[in-house]
């Protein structure tokens, strides 16, 4: 990784992306990542804004928490008729939300968590889950599950993000990773839920940039089961995620080499094991290759990475000291949090940064 110098400030580009991580799972209240977003206003067009955050819920840690959008109260009972027969619902209620007047056409916000009604092991009840809320998504108009996994969610709208951290009162939550993005859309429309974060189960991704590679990597996803209904590159983004680490059982830094691939005449120079090891990514996962100018965090439960482009085309900042982490897309984002940086260091291109506490059973 390189170092940055003191006062060094990457030069603005594209959306805003924005972290702050706990090592020791201590909370963040979400006023913090609000603030650190908010420098970066420019960066977005009011078309979207969004945030997740992780270790929200510890009342139903073990429950699924199912966020939806609804456009009106026949697809809330379409969906309401499903999942009831489905599921054991441990509690549901409308989204607590505060008036904004920068905030308009909002749909009916509810979350649910619930659990299988079905007795399943681990990997059948996440792949129950997702089979579920994509098949909602597909199937009844006016629904949409923008966030199912546990102990963590997605807020996300139309709107710069500070006004959309603000109408969805995330300073009443306490969180132990918080991710944030303000959307500047270039070639989608601006919908409540074309905006980051994107997520599928606990995994939930942000992306600054444009993936030139969408149409092979979308074309490869939907051959794997996957239905890619919102306009958006950073959908696909979260499925090659989905498919490569819960699917295919790879690692995150397996499924990160796979992404960035170095370039084959970099891997001509490599040694021979290592030379081996690239040859192999790259003839066996071809179409998960993404190219194009991009960076992105990915949450998950207990970790964060954040990873670059393979040329380097768009900005990442990561300051860390005893007990957190903040990433940003520029360095005033962190500075702003007046909090002391023991280091400051920018991700070299396609290189991952994987930051993950051990699993905290009480978490």
């Amino acid at each position: 990784m390189e170092m940055l110098k003191e006062g060094q400030v990457r030069i603005p580009s594209g959306c805003a992306i924005a972290a702050i991580y706990a090592k020791d799972a201590h909370l963040i209240n979400g006023r913090e990542i609000i603030k650190s977003i908010a420098v970066m206003h420019e960066r977005s067009n009011g078309l979207g804004g969004g945030f997740v955050g992780y270790g929200i819920y510890p009342d139903y840690a073990h429950a699924y928490a199912i966020h939806m959008f609804f456009d009106h109260q026949e697809a809330k009972l379409q969906f309401e008729t499903l999942i009831f027969k489905q599921f054991q619902i441990l509690k549901y209620e409308e989204i607590p939300t505060s008036a904004n007047q920068n905030i308009h056409d909002v749909p009916l916000i509810w979350r649910y968590f619930v659990l299988p009604l079905r007795k399943l092991d681990k990997n059948q009840e996440q792949t129950f889950i997702v089979d579920e809320m994509l098949k909602v998504n597909e199937t009844i108009e006016g629904a949409y599950c923008f966030s199912m996994g546990q102990n963590m969610g997605v807020f996300k709208g139309v709107g710069y993000p500070e006004n959309i951290g603000e109408f969805f009162r995330l300073d009443t939550y306490e969180a132990t990773c918080w991710i944030a993005h303000g959307r500047y859309p270039t070639n989608t429309p601006g919908w409540w839920g074309g905006a980051h974060p994107f997520s599928i189960l606990d995994v939930a991704v942000v992306h600054n940039g444009e993936i030139s590679s969408y149409d092979m990597n979308r074309r490869m996803i939907e051959m794997q089961g996957y239905k890619c209904t919102l306009q958006t590159d950073t959908e696909v983004i979260a499925y090659i995620i989905d498919d490569l680490t819960r699917q295919k059982h790879l690692t995150l830094k397996e499924t990160a080499a796979i992404m960035t691939a170095p370039f084959w005449e970099d891997i001509d120079q490599m040694a021979p094991k290592e030379r081996d090891y690239y040859t192999y990514l790259r003839k066996n996962f071809a179409s998960y290759l993404i190219t194009g100018p991009f960076s992105i965090l990915v949450g998950y439960q207990n970790g964060i990475m954040a990873l670059n482009d393979r040329c380097k085309l768009r900005s990442m900042v990561i300051g860390e000291n005893k007990n957190t982490v903040y990433f940003a897309s520029e360095e005033s984002a962190i500075r702003v949090l007046n909090v002391e940086i023991a280091s400051l260091i920018t991700p070299k291109a396609g290189e991952a940064v994987i930051y993950q506490r051990e699993v905290n059973r009480n978490e």
